[in-house]
């Protein structure tokens, strides 16, 4: 049988880490765009779901305000969506399949 090696267990922990602390930095970096009412209303978020701007075409301006409310919250939700998607990609290449759970890696 073959001796566990711990050592060489915690090194692969320890550059997984650095992998996935540069891969946040440069998630942090990346944009990705949300929309909703065909254009109407547009979110642009980081690849850590951080929410970067809102932009609202003249057309829009011209809706009922409930209406412009829900296109917002529907663009946000589909920008984080997008983020969320690209970080979970980004992870997968990281760690091997089943390794990570359901709700994704912890602190990304």
């Amino acid at each position: 049988m073959s001796e566990f090696d711990l050592g060489a267990m915690m090194r692969q922990a320890q550059v997984l880490r650095q992998q996935l602390e540069s891969m946040q930095q440069n998630l942090d970096h990346e944009v990705v765009e949300g929309s909703a009412g065909s254009g109407l209303v547009k979110a642009k978020a980081s690849g850590t779901q951080r929410l970067i701007s809102i932009e609202l075409a003249p057309a829009a301006m011209t809706e009922d305000r409930e209406m412009v409310q829900d296109l917002i919250v529907a663009a946000v939700n589909n920008a984080l969506d997008k983020a969320k998607s690209l970080q979970q990609q980004r992870v997968g290449h990281l760690i091997p399949p089943g390794m990570m759970g359901p709700g994704g890696f912890p602190g990304l």
